[in-house]
């Protein structure tokens, strides 16, 4: 699947949520995400634009593999596969034995909403502030997603420079 993706720095979720709210989003829920990154013995992450991450919620725990940002699009867009692991622990302890090494931590609070077919997060990342995020997962090229992703953020009020970035971005740049 290709995660197409539009993040902006927001100085208050407010007229967001109230503007989600006002057309019916559907609230998914709100949940701490405490993500860890690692980095491979074989290659570097860092240096080919990918991530591997463990991310523990309240009841569970997912491993993500996101690719090279393609920025062909405009915005953030990028192959990730997801599975969820039964012990995150336990899985973190295989990448240790392997000799993965963990990169850095980053801690957010989510608001989650799906409005049509595009997922809207409202986070409060630890160490960097408040950001909405318009994602649609697409099986093709991600142009139609590209469009839907614009359109939307424009009647939901959201405006600004895109962030590429990635969160572990941001945060090691800070650093």
């Amino acid at each position: 699947m290709l995660e197409i993706e539009l993040k902006v720095r927001v100085d208050s979720l407010d007229l967001l949520r109230q503007n989600l709210k006002d057309r019916h989003a559907e609230f998914l829920g709100q949940q701490h995400e405490h993500d860890i990154y690692y980095n491979a013995p074989h290659r570097d992450f860092g240096s080919t634009d990918e991530a591997l991450r463990v991310r523990y919620t309240k009841d569970h725990a997912v491993i993500t593999y996101k690719g090279k940002k393609l920025p062909e699009l405009g915005l953030k867009a990028r192959e990730e596969l997801n599975t969820a692991v039964e012990s995150g622990e336990v899985f973190e302890a295989i990448l240790d034995r392997l000799g993965f090494t963990k990169t850095a931590e980053v801690n957010k609070w989510r608001e989650n909403y799906r409005l049509e077919n595009a997922s809207f997060a409202l986070d409060r990342v630890e160490g960097l502030g408040t950001f909405a995020e318009i994602e649609i997962m697409a099986e093709d090229n991600g142009a139609d997603a590209t469009g839907t992703i614009i359109k939307l953020a424009k009647e939901m009020g959201i405006s600004g420079e895109p962030i590429l970035a990635s969160y572990l971005e941001l945060l090691l740049a800070t650093r």
